[in-house]
């Protein structure tokens, strides 16, 4: 079977999309096989995820994603910004706001175009963030999750002088663990991203946010993505840290997040409890494979 593809990036946060709202493509494969074969990038088309494109029976389009590695996400924010630019310039719908269905909930981005009838920026409303712990899945005796010690030696069963890592926990549809940093070059991103990413205390595993701080209305970020490592952007990742930063107090509800592949605008509405963001997508290039 051969399929029609388009590669598109946020941010640098790449992803392959399969249109598949017939159904006819995960009647002959399976989606987590396929994002294992596809994205590799010396032996496949190269990405952090796949992104299927599929009918709601109550919203305008239904968003599933997979991670590089086969595992399913719940969501993510820059591929719904190029989720949102494929629909509108591949004439799918004619709207500039829509209502996603996502495994995370209702999501809803707005398209700001310019004028030539393209995609100039998204807005994305991302929701409210999670702050329990036991919804985000986080395990904790505390109310919230915010500067908790992370032991990472408890994956191997000690508690006691290992090292530990101080983090703020919260969902914005996927589970986010959030650690403030005076130096990011200094930081092991893989080491201690792999660690937080599989620590016991996330029983669904968790991305891990690496942020310094340069003001209270702008944030540096760099991320390891679950299931995918470290990216160069992550939508919902950005929105967490903007959270966990007004959670301990050092940051305002809206600040420019510069991530390794761009800048994300991101506010926490405290009027409606939603997080906002707004980011630019890019179109890459568009293909058939065999499969």
């Amino acid at each position: 079977m051969e399929i029609d593809f388009t590669k598109m990036h946020g941010l640098g946060n790449d992803f392959i999309f399969i249109d598949d709202r017939t159904g006819s493509i995960e009647q002959y494969t399976d989606f987590s096989f396929l994002a294992r074969k596809l994205c590799p990038r010396h032996f496949g088309i190269g990405a952090d995820g796949i992104i299927i494109i599929n009918e709601s029976e109550r919203y305008d389009f239904k968003f599933t994603i997979y991670n590089c590695d086969g595992s399913e996400s719940q969501m993510c924010g820059n591929g719904m910004r190029c989720f949102a630019k494929y629909l509108y310039e591949n004439s799918l719908t004619s709207k500039t706001e829509l209502m996603i269905e996502t495994k995370a909930g209702l999501i809803i981005p707005r398209m700001i175009i310019d004028g030539k009838n393209k995609v100039e920026s998204v807005i994305v409303d991302m929701g409210e963030p999670v702050l329990v712990p036991e919804n985000i899945p986080f395990i904790t005796d505390n109310k919230r999750a915010v500067k908790e010690k992370l032991y990472l030696g408890e994956n191997d069963g000690e508690t006691d002088n290992t090292e530990y890592v101080e983090i703020t926990a919260l969902s914005m549809g996927n589970p986010h663990a959030v650690l403030f940093v005076d130096n990011l070059d200094t930081k092991d991103i893989k080491k201690t991203g792999m660690a937080i990413e599989n620590h016991a205390r996330f029983p669904e595993k968790t991305n891990v946010e690496f942020i310094k701080v340069v003001k209270n209305d702008e944030l540096i970020m760099k991320v390891w993505e679950r299931g995918a490592g470290q990216t160069l952007a992550c939508g919902t990742g950005a929105c967490a840290a903007l959270v966990a930063a007004c959670l301990n107090k050092i940051c305002k509800n809206r600040a420019v997040v510069h991530l390794d592949g761009g800048d994300l605008e991101i506010e926490w509405n405290r009027h409606d409890n939603h997080v906002y963001k707004k980011g630019d997508a890019s179109f890459l290039f568009s293909g058939r494979i065999k499969i």
